[in-house]
């Protein structure tokens, strides 16, 4: 039997096997909340696509809460490792170079891992997963990033401008996650525009 731990819940195998059936049960879960939803997906749904018994799903995760605070958790950990890498590399860029980098690496984080949008939008449902930390933790990252692009910025004023841009960035997702929207390529066109003059601005003497 793996030997495991408890975090959050939710057990945490410290052996291959378990470590490569809790990445299919987890792989399971988004599947379900993107296709029906948190709230209408059930355990008993996610473990028979993954192929698990109900009782190894239970083993791993007590609760549907559970695994969705351990799916909001490992997108809250890539998302923050692409901004640090982002980040790398921004100091280089110009404000438009910037917004469009900004904007794009949350469009491709949502196509590639669609739940974290069904997840995120129903946060208000589900204290538990700790969505305030996580928003804290991005906005750290954004608040790093902006300090090379803007280094005369206070902290103040660079946690304000974290603030803004991750609600930037989350309104592009939004604009390209809505179906059959009219427009769709003029609005994120003038949104990353809009984006790129708050950069800019953020670099301006006062």
């Amino acid at each position: 039997m793996d030997s495991q731990k408890s975090i959050g819940g939710a057990r945490v195998p410290q052996r291959r096997r378990g470590r490569e059936r809790v990445a299919s049960l987890l792989d399971a879960a988004a599947a379900c909340f993107v296709e029906k939803g948190y709230d209408a997906a059930t355990m008993t749904e996610i473990a028979a696509r993954a192929g698990a018994a109900i009782g190894s799903l239970y083993q791993f995760f007590p609760t549907k809460e559970a695994l969705a605070q351990a799916l909001m958790g490992d997108y809250a950990d890539a998302l923050q490792q692409r901004l640090h890498k982002l980040a790398e590399r921004a100091e280089a860029w110009d404000s438009g170079q910037l917004a469009t980098e900004l904007i794009g690496l949350l469009v491709a984080f949502r196509r590639r891992h669609p739940a974290f949008v069904v997840l995120a939008e129903t946060v208000a449902s589900l204290p538990a997963l700790r969505s305030l930390a996580i928003r804290q933790r991005l906005r750290g990252e954004l608040q790093s990033l902006l300090g090379r692009h803007a280094p005369d910025l206070t902290a103040a004023e660079l946690q304000a401008a974290a603030v803004v841009v991750l609600q930037l960035m989350k309104a592009g997702v939004a604009l390209n996650a809505e179906p059959g929207l009219s427009g769709r390529r003029a609005a994120l066109e003038q949104l990353q525009q809009a984006l790129m003059l708050y950069l800019r601005a953020l670099t301006e003497p006062r």
